[in-house]
């Protein structure tokens, strides 16, 4: 067997056994939603890590870089700063021990805000599913040259079944070994790609601009790429979800400095090595069309190609590992929360305030499956991981984020600007 393909076999064998084995200690919806609210701040920094990193950095984010430079970390940084406004909401919000950022919402605000904001997170989150499914098609058509459609349904399907063993508690323990499978991953490739692709002297071939901080654009580009991730990381729903699951206040605060550490480290990595990629790739098929111009889509893959083709296999092999890790841990999570929308802030809230703990379990299930196919049709509406990307933090950062911090931090919001709020930015 191709060692490219046994690697992810056995990974996802590894992954699989946790998730079966913490099925059995899934009771109750607060074990299902929350994980029993119960997670260390070692299990949570690692899930909040996996869940950011995903195939908007992977692929996103990679290809930009490779198109624009160092100056991509302007739209990584956007994160790093929000992550450190949340810092200091963690705690109040663990506090609540609410399931969903709509559950918030309505507290502070109406049904109403509950509906809309509901709306806004199912629309965003199903479209960063999809872009997740689309990297994995990606991913094995580099490996097996896979159509990368019907690659993408594999990676529904298999996302989908990782997602419905036992809902939250096993994403969260997933995704410790999901970090740790990134982060060896991604430091041993960076070394050896550099090596691979020339080193120094490749790198000054480089047109200069993409060494810059503006990179071959200015500032204005560079706040455009910022803004939207900045945004949406404050309004991030699965992460809020998480600090509800963690043990205490201090958990989510300790937590979430684990988590800055670790999406600066990984994502200033997967920039360096889009970068060294291009300084053999930049004017080279696929990446570059017969007319001199870069191919947008083509470009999104360097990673999983110098991983291919340019590492030793071992290293190779743990890069493409790295990639599956990245890309599921980000879809399981992203499939996971609209899911709670529906069954939490649609069907438990208007249509059947009674269910029992198990009805509701079992429902959202079926949830996590109609979503996942949503999620993969959608996904056929866009060019680009990238553009797909910006639409939903777009939706989740205007539609959700002022609203909800307003909620937090101002005490003299009303409950008709807090709905309007939430209308207009979806709109």
């Amino acid at each position: 067997m191709d060692p490219y393909i046994l690697g992810i076999v056995v990974y996802l064998a590894i992954l699989t056994g946790v998730g079966i084995y913490k099925s059995r200690k899934v009771k109750t919806q607060d074990d299902f939603m929350v994980a029993g609210r119960k997670t260390t701040a070692l299990f949570l920094a690692g899930t909040l890590v996996c869940t950011w990193v995903g195939s908007g950095s992977l692929f996103g984010g990679a290809g930009l870089a490779f198109r624009s430079g160092i100056s991509q970390l302007w739209m990584s940084a956007g994160a790093w700063v929000g992550i450190a406004f949340v810092y200091f909401l963690a705690d109040r919000v663990r506090k609540i021990s609410k399931y969903t950022i709509s559950d918030i919402l309505e507290q502070r605000y109406n049904s109403l805000a509950r509906i809309f904001g509901t709306t806004a997170v199912i629309i965003a989150y199903l479209t960063i599913a999809g872009y997740q499914f689309r990297g994995g098609g990606r991913l094995l058509n580099i490996l097996t040259g896979m159509d990368p459609q019907t690659g993408a349904a594999v990676t529904c399907v298999a996302t989908i079944l990782f997602t419905i063993i036992a809902g939250m508690v096993s994403i969260i323990a997933m995704d410790l070994a999901n970090g740790i499978m990134i982060i060896v991953g991604v430091f041993i490739a960076l070394p050896l790609a550099y090596g691979a692709v020339g080193g120094s002297q490749a790198l000054a071939s480089l047109p200069a601009d993409r060494f810059a901080v503006f990179g071959p654009e200015d500032s204005v580009w560079a706040m455009g790429v910022f803004f939207p991730t900045f945004f949406l990381l404050m309004g991030e729903s699965s992460m809020y979800q998480k600090f509800f699951a963690a043990k205490d206040g201090k958990t989510a605060k300790k937590a979430v400095i684990g988590m800055i550490i670790g999406v600066i480290i990984v994502e200033t990595s997967l920039c360096l090595l889009s970068v060294i990629g291009s300084a053999k790739y930049l004017s080279v098929a696929p990446f570059a069309n017969a007319d001199g111009s870069l191919d947008k889509a083509a470009t999104e893959t360097i990673i999983l190609y110098l991983a291919r083709h340019d590492l030793p296999t071992f290293a190779g092999v743990l890069l493409i590992c790295a990639g599956v890790a990245i890309i599921l841990s980000t879809a399981n999570t992203f499939l996971m929360v609209p899911s709670t929308n529906v069954a939490r802030d649609i069907y438990q809230r208007f249509i059947n305030p009674g269910v029992s703990e198990q009805a509701i379990v079992k429902f959202q299930r079926i949830w996590i499956v109609i979503l996942g196919i949503v999620a993969f049709i959608v996904a056929n509406f866009f060019k680009s991981i990238l553009d797909m990307a910006f639409t939903a933090y777009t939706m989740v950062g205007a539609g959700i984020t002022p609203a909800l911090l307003a909620a937090f931090l101002w005490k003299r919001v009303t409950v008709q600007g807090g709905v309007a709020s939430i209308m207009a930015g979806m709109g």
